[in-house]
């Protein structure tokens, strides 16, 4: 099998999503990509490690986080599987972290809207994985996990699409348990495939709170791309070093908990050959019910089963 490299520069980046793009690549099913990549603001790393914006954006398709694509996958057809292998996610020297003024629901809720907007500078090392930033004087650390908070293909509608939302393809998903170790499983919406990748993560804890994790570049992201035609998914669900995951996506909360709760019980027919009313009373002792994320409009919840919990 093949492996490609992508650097960033202007021919690859876009800010949104669409299959009209042309492809930056053209590769096989079990074909592997090494990406270093952008952090969602369009900024990267300097010589000196300092964050620089190299590109002005297009107006008329840079709207939103900095990706990486399309990469077209020959064999992937409309109706597949696209089993997406994060093989390695390795942040870069910096990362940063706002909150507080911006006019989101969250803020309007905490009153923070007439508070002055903070931004968190982190220095992050990628060798002992610690984030560390200052406020007041003082040193406040973290562990780093990291991951990307898009994987995504654009969907069946013909156009460009906006990068904010997860969507049943994929998109901004930011959950932080897709690290290193994680197969994605994302339903194929349009022949091809058409691949986009971005919006790294240092750490992140569920929801996003203040709508954004430790944003940072990436030095290397490495995925691994399979073609699955005989699984069929109605949403996403992932195989991670923690356990399986199932997804929902909705504006509305309680339907977005419906859909993972749908998703989990459908895995878990299929891991233990029980019904639906069976895999909902064992999942009662066993499922994690998880906020993904809250600031993206549409909102993520994510069911989590961890690996060797039923025996």
């Amino acid at each position: 099998m093949a492996v490609f490299k992508v650097i960033p520069d202007r021919t690859n980046l876009y800010g949104s999503i669409s299959a009209e793009f042309d492809p930056i690549l053209i590769i096989n099913s079990g074909d592997t990509v090494q990406y270093s990549c952008f952090d969602a603001g369009w900024g990267t790393p300097s010589d000196e490690g300092k964050r620089i914006k190299p590109y002005e954006k297009r107006k008329e398709i840079d709207w939103g986080h900095a990706l990486l694509g399309p990469i077209q996958i020959i064999e992937a057809k409309k109706g597949m599987t696209l089993e997406v292998r994060i093989n390695e996610v390795i942040p870069g020297p910096y990362g940063f972290t706002s909150a507080g003024q911006y006019p989101n629901w969250q803020n309007q809720k905490l009153g923070l809207i007439e508070e002055k907007e903070i931004n968190l500078q982190w220095e992050l090392n990628n060798r002992n994985m610690i984030g560390n930033t200052e406020i007041n004087g003082r040193t406040f650390s973290v562990g780093l996990k990291p991951f990307m908070g898009i994987y995504a293909m654009p969907p069946e509608e013909k156009g460009i699409h906006i990068t904010w939302p997860p969507r049943f393809c994929g998109g901004n998903i930011d959950c932080k348990e897709l690290t290193k170790g994680s197969v994605l499983y994302l339903p194929i919406p349009v022949d091809g495939a058409y691949f986009f990748v971005g919006d790294g993560h240092a750490a992140q804890g569920d929801g996003e709170i203040s709508c954004q994790a430790i944003e940072c570049p990436m030095e290397s992201v490495e995925l691994t791309f399979t073609v699955n035609k005989d699984m069929k998914l109605e949403l996403p669900i992932a195989n991670t070093p923690s356990g399986w995951i199932s997804f929902g996506f909705h504006e509305d909360l309680n339907e977005a908990t419906v859909q993972a709760m749908d998703g989990m019980l459908n895995l878990m027919g299929n891991l233990f050959d029980i019904n639906r009313v069976e895999a909902i009373a064992l999942g009662s002792a066993v499922v994690d019910l998880r906020i993904t994320q809250v600031v993206n409009g549409v909102k993520g919840v994510h069911a989590v089963l961890p690996h060797g919990a039923l025996r």
